[in-house]
């Protein structure tokens, strides 16, 4: 598990957030609470929150740049570009990191084991605190769904630097509008009317 941080990603009612925490820890002491760890990519339609070590992070957020303008905005061909280069590159597969990438198209998970994983329910965490501001984000959008998405994720990060000692109250939030795929409406109803 990451230590020093929670990221955390929500797409609701037309928009999409990630929201990060601001503290850095080194060993047992907190070196700094206002740290941003959350930036828009590829001229703000990328948004990338990271967790793990600040300097690994750093140049992974410039290995992505790269491959996002390479790939012309394509986040899902990037993210697998990325993830190839992070396992197979004999510097880049040391580094320590996890990073949460989203588009108004795609949401996603990548890290240096490989994975590009794509949110099922359109919330997604990752840190130390990822799993208590999952599990607040999960709850909101389920039994608040009339809440703002930028509501939710800071009301969710706030809960989960009250549990994990690695995440403090200091949020940095990037959000941005999208208009929902037509396809992806598809895909959810096919996938409803399976499940009746």
């Amino acid at each position: 598990m990451m230590k020093g941080t929670t990221i955390l990603a929500i797409r609701h009612n037309g928009k999409v957030v990630v929201a990060g925490d601001g503290q850095v820890t080194h060993d047992i002491i907190v070196m700094k609470h206002t740290a941003r760890k959350v930036r828009r990519l590829h001229d703000g339609k990328v948004i990338v929150g990271f967790a793990g070590a600040t300097a690994d992070a750093f140049t992974l957020f410039e290995k992505f740049e790269q491959k996002l303008d390479l790939h012309k905005g394509n986040l899902l061909r990037a993210a697998v570009e990325l993830a190839k280069d992070w396992r197979t590159d004999k510097i880049l597969r040391y580094l320590e990191a996890c990073m949460i990438a989203v588009s108004g198209e795609h949401f996603l998970m990548i890290s240096g084991n490989g994975d590009v994983v794509e949110s099922d329910d359109n919330v997604m965490a990752i840190g130390s605190g990822g799993p208590y501001a999952l599990a607040a984000a999960r709850a909101l959008v389920r039994y608040v769904p009339t809440m703002d998405a930028g509501e939710m994720a800071v009301a969710s990060m706030r809960l989960a630097s009250e549990i994990c000692i690695y995440t403090n109250s200091n949020i940095t939030l990037e959000e941005m509008e999208f208009a929902p795929a037509e396809k992806t409406t598809r895909q959810k109803v096919k996938r409803k009317a399976r499940v009746e």
